[in-house]
């Protein structure tokens, strides 16, 4: 099913008939259904939007209907008298359907409800890591010590989360306010350590590679911002800006929190298995610097740090490494990375098989079946719903939409290009 190219037009419910292709303009909670765009498949499906307050908001699509709506009649049609026993029998069917929508009203706000306290942990989570290492990051000159134990505290307990093989799921924040540097750094350590893990990691391995994720851009505070923004850099200027291992190494090393192994995770995050890396132009060093080293390339193009240097879509960004840099950071790296964002990684947009939009959240549990946040511009995107396609067997993802294509006014709904933040959330 593709996505919509006509306006609705209205109908009203007496008009329905199976094979069109509708729209409820109504809130999420006021119907039963998983989205307000359907199609007609059954009498149940007619009967039940007769039932809600469907009557002058409701559309069909022609483009995507099988079939043409019913035509109206403006003259009332004389019914035959029913007898009780139709009587009867016609108001247990009107009962036993409005416990029904009913029943699937309440378990929609069921799911609503342990969704939305499962992203209010992971923002609440996110927001006092960023806290914690946006404080440490810019005190890092001015007290080394107390700002390399807060990120060494940091590093430990999401080390130890991952270890302890707590269930865990990569959880795409998005709309945050304001830049700063907790925004790269956390994105990294996530991704990082969730690779890490896959990877084979050890506990200590893993501590280090959080450490060196999170700080491994301290050093770039030493750079003018002229230089850090620009996406020309002439060569002194390109000298200067790798300056910043250099630098982040030095305030590692004041900081008195890093293991000589972490501190190598930080001085090797910019190199390159071809040997086209820098500052050394290694091509044999750590697992934990490797995996650095990619997961910073990849937030790098979805969320450039350059002004003006278009950013990537997830899936996008997934695909030019895979096509063009495999031999940059290897395959087993980045097979495992592609394997835990899925084929459709959090930030992208997609249309599922009922022709809806909706904005990937998560990776879900398996690479095709992500959690997505539903399309709804009848609601602000806070308010709207979040389904795991895991659960929902008859909904699935058809294909991956370029952002070119969408309407502005999708586009300003959805605000998919807005810097993207990930964190943990429970599943």
């Amino acid at each position: 099913m593709s996505t919509p190219t006509s306006a609705p037009i209205p109908i009203h419910p007496s008009q329905l008939v199976i094979g069109l292709y509708v729209w409820l303009d109504l809130g999420w909670m006021e119907h039963p259904f998983l989205t307000s765009r359907i199609m007609v498949s059954s009498q149940k499906d007619i009967d039940m939007i007769c039932a809600t307050k469907a009557d002058g908001r409701l559309y069909y699509y022609p483009d995507l209907s099988e079939i043409e709506p019913l035509a109206r009649c403006e003259t009332p049609v004389k019914l035959p008298v029913k007898t009780a026993a139709e009587v009867t029998a016609a108001d247990l069917a009107k009962a036993a359907l409005l416990q029904e929508m009913q029943a699937m009203e309440r378990a929609k706000k069921e799911k609503l409800r342990i969704q939305r306290a499962a992203h209010a942990r992971a923002d609440r989570n996110w927001e006092v890591a960023a806290r914690a290492t946006r404080e440490a990051l810019l005190n890092l000159s001015r007290a080394p010590k107390s700002a390399g134990a807060q990120l060494y505290a940091l590093s430990q307990q999401t080390a130890a989360s991952i270890v302890a093989g707590q269930e865990i799921l990569l959880h795409l924040m998005g709309n945050k306010k304001g830049q700063g540097p907790q925004f790269h750094a956390l994105n990294v350590m996530s991704l990082a350590m969730l690779v890490g893990k896959v990877a084979g990691l050890s506990e200590r391995e893993l501590c280090d590679l959080a450490l060196g994720a999170l700080m491994h851009d301290c050093g770039k505070t030493q750079i003018p911002h002229v230089i850090l923004e620009s996406s020309a850099r002439r060569k002194f200027e390109e000298d200067l800006y790798r300056e910043h291992v250099h630098f982040s190494v030095l305030f590692a090393t004041e900081s008195g929190a890093f293991t000589p192994e972490a501190l190598a995770v930080i001085a090797d995050h910019h190199e390159c298995l071809d040997g086209s890396g820098w500052p050394n132009g290694k091509t044999n060093f750590s697992r934990a610097a490797r995996i650095l080293s990619l997961v910073n390339r990849y937030d790098r193009l979805c969320s450039p740090e350059a002004v003006g240097r278009e950013a990537l879509a997830p899936s996008e960004a997934l695909a030019y490494l895979f096509q063009n840099q495999v031999s940059k950071y290897g395959i087993d790296l980045l097979s495992i990375l592609i394997k835990l964002l899925g084929v459709y990684p959090p930030g992208t947009v997609v249309q599922l098989s009922d022709g809806t939009l909706a904005l990937v959240v998560a990776p879900g549990v398996g690479s095709l079946q992500p959690r997505v946040l539903i399309y709804s511009p009848e609601t602000t995107r806070d308010e709207a719903p979040t389904l795991d396609l895991a659960d929902e067997p008859g909904l699935k993802v058809t294909e991956a939409i370029r952002l070119s294509s969408l309407a502005p006014s999708v586009l300003e709904w959805m605000k998919p290009q807005q810097r993207l933040s990930y964190f943990w959330a429970e599943r």
